[in-house]
């Protein structure tokens, strides 16, 4: 387990924390202690170090205290609750209690064994330690609400990669079956034939579904693979359509070693293929190029479409899902260009990867 994942058991606390929590926490009082330690150093040689001890140790007590009581009271029972009123109230109390205490102190420290170093006036003291004790109140409240939001942030973008991921399986179940059924029906009929051409389709339909049901689950793939499987899925297309119509699929550029998340391409060419080749009975035609230079991966996908189709959507739920992994994965790092012409349909996606 991550070492920040875990979780703490902390005195007094009725449950566990994370780790994270507990540290961050931790680090914010350090970083006041050391202020107070900073502020105060004078009262080593002005007093001694009992008192110096005394009054930085019981400051931040006092400051603990109140700060939690706060938190892990008042807030969930009161202002969670929407008592505003009681929330205040007892806000306010605690606080006096605290100016009180520490006035008095100060009160007694300044005034009679420091001597004239600080004005010794109990109003004086009473005010600085309550707007003082506001302010600190004020750091900790921004601290908390901050980890929140952070927290709710992580917890959304954790439930947005669920979606997509639960959109790319369906994507998977719903558009594969279909797929392998009118390969299988081809292959049926190649076999019939005898034709020299069925061990190629069952050796391509093999390498597809050991990428679809075993590569595809990881986070990154190797750019080749993704690549190689978009081009067994069209080779294996050409046997759906017309002789007469027309698929080119070219690569350039040095892809090996380059990763991307799986199935990122494929939309762009199942949409082509489904929205292109498939609404024309002939002539029909389909480009994919695929270009890698350094590490800017471009990806020009284009076909033909019938007259009668324009001004359709530009693609349905496997187009929409890409625009959302897209954002999600390559989130300022990607830019996806849609052209619906009158005959034909260009799509032009580039990823630095």
């Amino acid at each position: 387990m991550d070492l920040l994942h875990k979780t703490v058991k902390l005195p007094f606390a009725k449950r566990r924390i994370p780790l994270e929590y507990a540290l961050t926490h931790g680090v914010f009082w350090l970083l006041i202690t050391g202020f107070f330690i900073y502020e105060k150093k004078y009262l080593i040689q002005k007093a001694n170090l009992p008192y110096f001890v005394i009054c930085v140790a019981g400051r931040i007590g006092l400051l603990i205290l109140i700060a939690y009581l706060n938190l892990q009271y008042f807030l969930p029972r009161y202002l969670l609750q929407k008592r505003y009123l009681a929330y205040f109230t007892m806000v306010i109390l605690s606080v006096i209690g605290y100016v009180l205490v520490q006035s008095l102190f100060d009160y007694y420290l300044y005034g009679y064994v420091v001597g004239p170093l600080r004005n010794s006036r109990l109003l004086g003291t009473l005010s600085y330690n309550f707007f003082s004790t506001l302010w600190y109140l004020g750091l900790m409240l921004a601290l908390k609400f901050s980890l929140d939001w952070y927290g709710q942030q992580l917890t959304i973008q954790k439930i947005t990669v669920e979606k997509l991921n639960a959109e790319v399986d369906f994507l998977r179940a719903q558009i594969n079956p279909h797929f392998l059924f009118n390969i299988l029906n081809n292959l049926y009929a190649l076999t019939l034939k005898k034709s020299e051409l069925a061990p190629d389709v069952v050796l391509k339909l093999s390498d597809m579904m050991e990428y679809m049901l075993y590569d595809s689950t990881d986070e990154k793939v190797l750019l080749q693979k993704e690549i190689a499987y978009l081009h067994h899925y069209l080779e294996l297309e050409r046997l759906r359509f017309s002789e007469q119509s027309a698929i080119s699929f070219n690569v350039t550029g040095a892809i090996n070693g380059q990763e991307i998340a799986p199935l990122l391409l494929l939309p762009l060419v199942e949409n082509a293929a489904k929205h292109g080749l498939s609404q024309q009975s002939e002539n029909g035609w389909l480009n994919v190029n695929i270009g890698l230079q350094q590490s800017t991966l471009t990806v020009v996908v284009e076909n033909g479409k019938p007259p009668l189709v324009a001004g359709k959507s530009k693609g349905g739920i496997g187009l929409g899902n890409l625009r959302k992994r897209l954002a999600l994965l390559y989130p300022t790092r990607h830019h996806l260009e849609l052209e619906d012409k009158r005959d034909s349909f260009r799509a032009r996606l580039i990823i630095e990867l």
